[in-house]
């Protein structure tokens, strides 16, 4: 018998030009005036003006609100929910990657709610749902666009804090892949990664179902087959939508499924560093999979299997080093090759790490259960 499970999923389309369809929904939406929710490296690309000129041509007011950093900060949520209050908007464009879209989140959070963001963390502790939100991704591999997390930096505390509800799901994602044509090839190895990990910690989940498993196993597949490829031709569109894809079902995945250990201990390590979120996973990812396999080993080797590795007659603890060296090399090839030592961590700061992430949401799911020295061992075993 299957376990009860609810799945929830935004509104969204898929497909290059899905951006143009932004002034449509904004209008179903009631809207009459827009914030945009962007950063500057988004408006330097082009793709934030686009989106203001299909607003525009809609009859729509719009106003930007681009400070917003890689990891998004309380204090700029709290700045950006008193913009949309001054400016008397209604309806939420996020334009940007999961830093942008989080923002937005955040920002809709406060504006219904009035509460600092910060008091939302954890799991259902939002009770007002934010104003309509328009997501339009220009990464592939935060999906944030699709999920019901948030994902906030507490700089005083210097970790990140997850927001995880269904009433910041947002009301339709506009995914277009040519968006991300405009992707450095080290951030589309590092939102490519985080796609992959989205996808193996939704597999292998305690709350995982079949209603899940196929998107997380297909988003591997993909990853797998298309992410060298696309950091190698990095203007092939129909690579980009594939790997976009794999965004979107990884997405579909761990928003129902929930994570694990290895985003419980890169947020933390996240908000110490204040680097890259997807480079955090990847440190970590090799290492968590090999404390949890024997606990979801069944799942691991269905990993295997997706990521595409041949273990017909293979011994039992061969099949475990053969995924393991899998992940260990795709990471290399993508790029993606610092140690915490190498990124600034000392064996000093793990402590204060392993209590950060030993509180993260994220954890509940984990399919092994963690205690705070378990998550030291793995902290100095990524050094």
């Amino acid at each position: 018998m299957q376990e009860l499970r609810k799945f929830v999923a935004p509104e969204f389309v898929f497909g290059c030009g899905s951006l143009n369809l932004a002034g449509r929904y904004a209008i179903n939406f009631g809207a009459e005036k827009v914030l945009i929710v962007t950063d500057p490296g988004v408006i330097a690309a082009g793709w934030c003006g686009k989106v203001k000129d299909v607003l525009d041509a809609a009859g729509i007011a719009s106003v930007v609100f681009s400070a917003v950093s890689p990891n998004p900060r309380a204090e700029e949520v709290m700045a950006g929910a008193e913009f949309y209050r001054s400016h008397g908007c209604d309806v939420i464009v996020a334009v940007g990657g999961g830093s942008a879209i989080d923002c937005a989140k955040g920002i809709g959070i406060v504006s219904m709610n009035r509460k600092h963001i910060l008091q939302f963390e954890g799991i259902d502790n939002v009770n007002v749902p934010g104003p309509p939100l328009i997501c339009i991704p220009t990464t592939a591999g935060s999906s944030a666009d699709v999920s019901q997390f948030a994902i906030i930096t507490n700089l005083e505390e210097r970790v990140k804090i997850a927001i995880i509800s269904k009433t910041v799901v947002p009301d339709v994602a506009l995914i277009d892949p040519a968006t991300t044509l405009t992707m450095d090839p080290y951030l589309t190895a590092c939102t490519g990664i985080d796609a992959m990990v989205h996808a193996i910690e939704a597999y292998v989940s305690s709350a995982h179902s079949s209603l899940l498993d196929m998107h997380a196993l297909e988003a591997i597949r993909l990853i797998r087959a298309n992410l060298l490829n696309t950091i190698a031709n990095p203007t092939d569109l129909e690579l980009r939508s594939r790997i976009m894809q794999a965004s979107l079902e990884a997405g579909l995945a761990f928003s129902n499924a929930s994570l694990g250990a290895v985003h419980a201990m890169a947020h933390s390590l996240g908000g110490f560093l204040d680097c890259p979120h997807g480079e955090c996973n990847a440190i970590l990812l090799d290492h968590v999979i090999s404390f949890n396999y024997a606990s979801s080993e069944e799942r691991y080797l269905k990993v295997g299997e997706a990521l595409g590795i041949d273990m017909r007659g293979m011994a039992a603890k061969n099949k475990r080093t053969a995924i393991l060296q899998e992940i260990a090399e795709l990471k290399l090839a993508s790029g993606i090759d610092k140690t915490l030592r190498e990124r600034g961590i000392h064996i000093s700061d793990i402590p204060e790490l392993a209590d950060k992430a030993l509180r993260d949401p994220c954890l509940v799911t984990n399919p092994r259960r963690f205690n705070k020295r378990d998550i030291e061992v793995i902290y100095a075993e990524a050094l």
